[in-house]
């Protein structure tokens, strides 16, 4: 077996691996974090190495559909089709390095009563004697069932070891660390003030936590990262084909986010004293792969039809046993699955937001890698699930990039000149060219959504999305034979070429949008309404969606313009409040079991509603509050 030495460049970085290893999988184990929105499957194109020298496998049709001939002469590969055959020497260009993403996880706090799952119990014992020799725990547990009428408590084994010298060392006056009045998690010979816990969001793309006070109710540090599981795959479907077509493609997984979640729980408490033994209990939502890969449990059934998951209850398991670097007794509690696509996290939403406490009718939707719907009121609410991440988040773009620094997320057209004002992350305001101090490098999904929706707006694509051949303006330009517009010109970039939107780039737009607007269509149906009262965009990347654009685009149906809100990571907010009152826990219980789940794949009028909601901002639906916004012309036609 032949093992040869590769080297990547700008990074110095190097190792040895076996004949046959691909690029992809070789950056992978040195760290380098090489762009993979597929997963290794030589479907998103956005690996492109150069190889300096070296023998290598030869080039293959897969690569041919994403490397011009241009760059197939300057030494352009797809990391992930590209084989070991000898020693080698690769440059990684910057644009298909992992960007550091701007995680934007903010949520927007509702008043919660405070009832935590962990509480502090002060009690003072009579120490024993020849004439009361009870053991410690046994004294312990009669002294706290009277002074304050619990039921038979158990004590963590972690607890139970270091029990005997705590309750001396507090010469018999000790606070008992309680867990739902059932289990004791610690004993300190001291009063106890304060108390931590964590919650968890698990997103597709990014993970956050927020450590809070279970005492005062108070927020104490919110912190974010990328999901270290990008590496192996951008969206649900490509991790899972990770974990059936690598033999330890499962572990990787998990280990990689409970490593991420060590390094959270440091970066949440570095700058507030603590230690990450001063945190007792997590909450934790997340989509319904993320949860299964979160637990290590083999996500592979929920690929296949029809899509079920290992479990659907809360559940709540011990932190060690996950390998998380907190209190050795620290709890951790899951929160619900509504069904294999709808998870944990549309259950967050769902008991921050309480729509089933409405009288409206309110369409949530929570935009990320996957999308999810919830509509209803306090009656009957109905969720789905459907593909829209990728493109909207910056995807099958031509020049689509994560949220991260360079990346453009406002555009302006004027639909006189058509020249192009837009904003990159990092900058404060919209900008033209000449104020502009950063350069752009790409694309982000806000930004994306944004020059679809001013493209139609201003007469560049028609209501299917096409886009005109012949414009007066020299930011329409021919690229093999097809049309694209300038969004940044050369000399405005970091990357040494224009950034444009393709007409590619408008139709996989419409493929996204178009199956959010079918999505909530047949629920609209299901439940027998019209119209919408009210539409709240849920997730970090909703909350940067510009509500006028996505409705000009046609991301849900017509509704009053006043009545459309962005409310931060909704699911981050119900992992706080379950953390912060144990009610809202039995609340989601509830909540999971009541909401009727329609899987959209199986309805016989899906692809009708599908077809007819591609178009611009639809083919037949009315938009009312859009008059005065899009010319009665463009909505007419």
């Amino acid at each position: 077996m032949n093992f040869f030495n590769i080297i990547f460049q700008p990074s110095g970085k190097r190792g040895k691996f076996q004949e046959g290893k691909t690029v992809l999988e070789a950056a992978q184990e040195l760290g380098i974090g090489l762009e993979s929105l597929c997963g290794g499957e030589k479907s998103c194109g956005k690996c492109k190495v150069r190889i300096i020298e070296g023998d290598l496998s030869s080039f293959s049709e897969e690569e041919a559909k994403w490397i011009t001939d241009s760059e197939r002469r300057e030494g352009y590969r797809l990391a992930c089709s590209v084989r070991l055959k000898g020693n080698a020497l690769v440059f990684i260009p910057e644009g298909s390095l992992v960007q550091k993403q701007v995680v934007r996880k903010e949520i927007v706090t509702h008043k919660v009563k405070r009832n935590p799952a962990i509480l502090p119990y002060l009690i003072e014992l009579h120490p024993p004697s020849f004439h009361d020799p009870l053991g410690d725990f046994d004294r312990l547990q009669n002294a706290l069932s009277t002074a304050y009428h619990l039921p038979t408590l158990e004590i963590d084994y972690p607890t139970l070891l270091k029990l005997p010298y705590v309750l001396r060392e507090g010469n018999w006056k000790v606070t008992a660390l309680i867990w739902m009045e059932r289990e004791i998690l610690d004993v300190k010979a001291s009063m106890v003030n304060e108390i931590y816990g964590l919650a968890v969001d698990i997103g597709t793309t990014t993970v956050a936590g927020y450590l809070c006070n279970l005492m005062s109710g108070e927020i104490v540090a919110t912190k974010s990262m990328m999901n270290p599981q990008v590496i192996y795959g951008e969206d649900v479907m490509s991790r899972i084909n990770y974990t059936m077509t690598h033999p330890d493609g499962l572990e990787k997984l998990h280990r990689s986010i409970l490593d991420g979640l060590n390094q959270l729980i440091e970066k949440a408490i570095e700058d507030i004293h603590l230690t990450p033994k001063d945190i007792f209990e997590l909450t934790v939502v997340g989509n319904t792969v993320m949860h299964h890969l979160f637990l290590g449990i083999d996500p592979r059934y929920l690929g296949v039809s029809p899509f079920p998951p290992s479990l659907n209850l809360s559940m709540d398991i011990k932190a060690r046993d996950l390998g998380l670097k907190v209190h050795p007794s620290a709890k951790v509690h899951l929160l619900p699955i509504e069904a294999g696509f709808v998870g944990a996290d549309n259950v967050g939403v769902l008991i921050a937001e309480e729509p089933y406490k409405r009288n409206e009718n309110v369409l949530i939707i929570d935009v990320g890698t996957n999308g999810e719907l919830v509509l209803g009121n306090k009656d009957r609410l109905l969720s789905a699930s459907c593909a829209t991440g990728p493109a909207l988040e910056g995807a099958h773009i031509k020049f689509g990039m994560r949220a991260a620094p360079g990346a453009i997320e406002r555009v302006r057209i004027d639909p006189d000149t058509f020249e192009v004002d837009f904003k990159v992350i990092g900058e404060h305001d919209l900008k033209s060219k000449t104020e502009q101090t950063n350069k752009a490098k790409g694309i982000c999904g806000s930004g994306i959504i944004d020059a679809v929706s001013e493209l139609y707006r201003c007469g560049v694509i028609d209501k299917s999305g096409r886009m005109q051949n012949k414009l007066p303006s020299p930011r329409l330009i021919i690229v093999d034979g097809r049309p694209e517009f300038v969004i940044a010109r050369k000399e405005e970039t970091s990357i040494g070429k224009e950034i444009t939107i393709s007409q590619q780039d408008v139709r996989n737009v419409q493929l996204a949008k178009g199956a959010l607007y079918a999505g909530a269509k047949l629920l609209m149906k299901k439940l027998g309404i019209k119209k919408l009262d009210r539409v709240i965009l849920a997730g970090a990347f909703g909350s940067y969606i510009d509500p006028e654009k996505a409705m000009i685009l046609g991301m849900f149906p017509d509704c009053d313009l006043k009545n459309i809100h962005a409310v931060g990571n909704a699911a981050g907010e119900g992992a706080t409040l379950a953390l912060l009152n144990r009610g809202k826990r039995w609340e989601a219980d509830e909540i999971a079991k009541k909401v009727e789940y329609l899987e959209l794949t199986i309805e016989p009028d899906f692809q009708q509603e599908f077809i007819e909601a591609m178009q611009i901002p639809h083919m037949k639906d009315p938009f009312p509050h859009l008059r005065g916004l899009v010319s009665d012309e463009l909505l007419d036609q």
